[in-house]
């Protein structure tokens, strides 16, 4: 998945793109609205985390105007703001939830499965598929009563391919979701992480399937 962080304290900021970094995902963080602005004119995300008070405007205004011209990203507010008026007015602004500093990592990973979960941006359930057991919260795949584990970029490769089997994603496409700005990615990355979910499938009915000049798709028999 790949995530956009709008925050402008910057050890925060940190620590929650480390924090889901680990878990696998692509976070690209900004510290203003005039940079998220930026950020969503150029590509698009599964999740944006946004913080109400920042230097060049308010978090709420500028969801209430992402709304207005259609975008239906899932957005967590955060914000030092405790009283029940503003978290009101985020939701009522949109916003799918919210997080209040300061909070636990732990909390706003189980807020942001939640949220993926509602809006069916993520495969957050045990999911089967031709003899494979998918379990996106155990980081697992079963084959044949073997449980094999996943590493994070693994994991979240296979969350992509499981959630439209037999559609074609290209190396872009999967760089995109994967990946953030700020990461350097080899030509080859894609390649790579493929070859190691190709070698947890073995034995499986399931495989992935390259697509000359096109890219990859999982398949079943």
């Amino acid at each position: 998945m790949r995530f956009l962080l709008v925050e402008d304290t910057a050890k925060l900021a940190r620590s929650v793109r480390d924090l889901l970094a680990l878990d696998g995902h692509g976070v690209d963080t900004v510290a203003s609205l005039a940079e998220a602005g930026d950020c969503l004119a150029a590509t698009s995300y599964d999740l944006i985390l946004l913080d109400i008070g920042l230097p060049d405007g308010d978090g709420r205004a500028f969801l209430a105007q992402q709304r207005r011209q259609g975008r239906d990203t899932p957005v967590i507010m955060i914000t030092a703001r405790s009283a029940v008026a503003d978290r009101v007015d985020a939701l009522d602004g949109g916003a799918d939830d919210y997080v209040t500093k300061p909070f636990e990592m732990a909390e706003l990973e189980a807020r942001i499965r939640a949220v993926l979960r509602r809006r069916g941006g993520a495969t957050q359930t045990r999911r089967d598929f031709a003899d494979v057991t998918f379990d996106p919260l155990a980081a697992t795949l079963t084959v044949a009563g073997e449980t094999r584990e996943l590493r994070s970029r693994e994991l979240r490769l296979f969350e992509i391919l499981i959630a439209a089997p037999g559609r074609i994603h290209s190396k872009e496409h999967l760089c995109d979701r994967l990946f953030s700005y700020a990461e350097a990615v080899s030509d080859n990355a894609i390649e790579v992480y493929v070859g190691r979910l190709r070698r947890k499938l073995q034995g499986s009915a399931a495989r992935i399937e390259t697509v000359r000049g096109l890219g990859y798709r999982l398949i079943g028999p």
